[in-house]
């Protein structure tokens, strides 16, 4: 005889006719008017929900547990990994934040590490998607890729950016405004195969006539700031920064600022991912903006969600501030 399927958070805020977020609250007591909090726990008892979400994994012979593994130096990704926790908790469901800090070694080891700490999925930032290890994890064990796929682990369910689309339009609107010298800064390691979004900028920079030079950077502002300082005392230095994070990008600013260089007059910066402190820095950061919401609902579908789709990818928006302006400066001598 077949087991009835056991009602789930999204089940039980349909029928009452709330969000997600309200009826986890009702069903905790937390929030909400007496009324609709008897209303939701009443309509969860009917449904047969237990408010406990270790007893109900349990009986389903799952822990309930999910990991959020990532390098979350960057501030746009500690933001992601609390929104995540968030949502997991939404759904009932338990999480723990790993920071393996731009290290191989470090997310192979918490990798290792979820067997024996009854993880049913991870979410992960992946700081080398090309490596060997990630075959090594249990197939038990969902694992949700952010930004990249995982060649070793081809069933891994994927969250995807469009970087083409957004590069594209960075190099555009850098050359568009008379740039053709353009510094790139990248986080990456010597033991990290290049990202495509790296590969991508050296190429479409080609096809534009832009001169790119790239600059290998730890993910950090301070990081940051010791990357964009080599590239701005080149002798013939790039009159724009392409960062591929907003927290590289504050990093840019203080290395031009420490230089006495102007921005955008001296050089423009670019950043990507529209972290909160994007439109509060002077001048106003010009980058990327994600649907942060779509991404976490997505990500979470993957994790909850037998028949939820193998990948999805985003689009960026462009959001032009005023950290980019008209290239002042001479052409480089060849």
């Amino acid at each position: 005889m077949t087991e009835p399927k056991r009602p789930t958070l999204r089940d039980i805020a349909q029928a009452a006719g709330l969000s997600k977020a309200a009826t986890s609250y009702a069903l905790r007591g937390l929030r909400g008017s007496d009324r609709t909090v008897a209303r939701v726990q009443a309509i969860a008892r009917d449904m047969g929900w237990s408010a406990d979400p270790a007893a109900r994994a349990l009986a389903g012979g799952r822990s309930g547990n999910v990991a959020i593994i990532g390098s979350l130096g960057d501030l746009w990704r500690q933001g992601l990994a609390v929104m995540l926790s968030e949502a997991l908790h939404q759904e009932g469901l338990f999480s723990a934040i790993t920071d393996v800090d731009t290290s191989p070694v470090r997310e192979r080891d918490a990798l290792r590490s979820l067997p024996a700490r009854r993880v049913d999925a991870a979410i992960v930032f992946p700081v080398d998607p090309s490596a060997p290890y990630w075959a090594e994890v249990p197939e038990r064990i969902r694992l949700v890729s952010l930004g990249d796929a995982l060649p070793h682990r081809p069933v891994a369910r994927t969250v995807l950016f469009d970087n083409e689309t957004g590069i594209s339009t960075a190099l555009n609107h850098l050359a568009g405004l008379g740039h053709r010298s353009v510094g790139l800064l990248a986080p990456s390691l010597p033991s990290t195969p290049g990202r495509p979004a790296q590969l991508l900028v050296e190429k479409l920079g080609a096809e534009l006539g832009l001169d790119v030079v790239v600059g290998p950077s730890a993910s950090s502002v301070a990081g940051a700031a010791e990357a964009a300082a080599i590239l701005l005392a080149l002798p013939a230095r790039p009159t724009a920064l392409l960062c591929l994070s907003d927290t590289l990008a504050f990093g840019a600013y203080r290395a031009a600022r420490t230089r006495g260089l102007s921005i955008p007059g001296d050089v423009s910066i670019l950043g990507f991912d529209d972290s909160e402190l994007a439109p509060l820095v002077s001048p106003e950061l010009t980058t990327f903006g994600w649907d942060e919401t779509a991404i976490v609902a997505a990500a979470i579908e993957s994790v909850v969600k037998d028949e939820a789709p193998a990948s999805v990818a985003f689009r960026p928006e462009f959001l032009v501030r005023t950290s980019t302006g008209p290239c002042s400066a001479p052409p480089a001598s060849p």
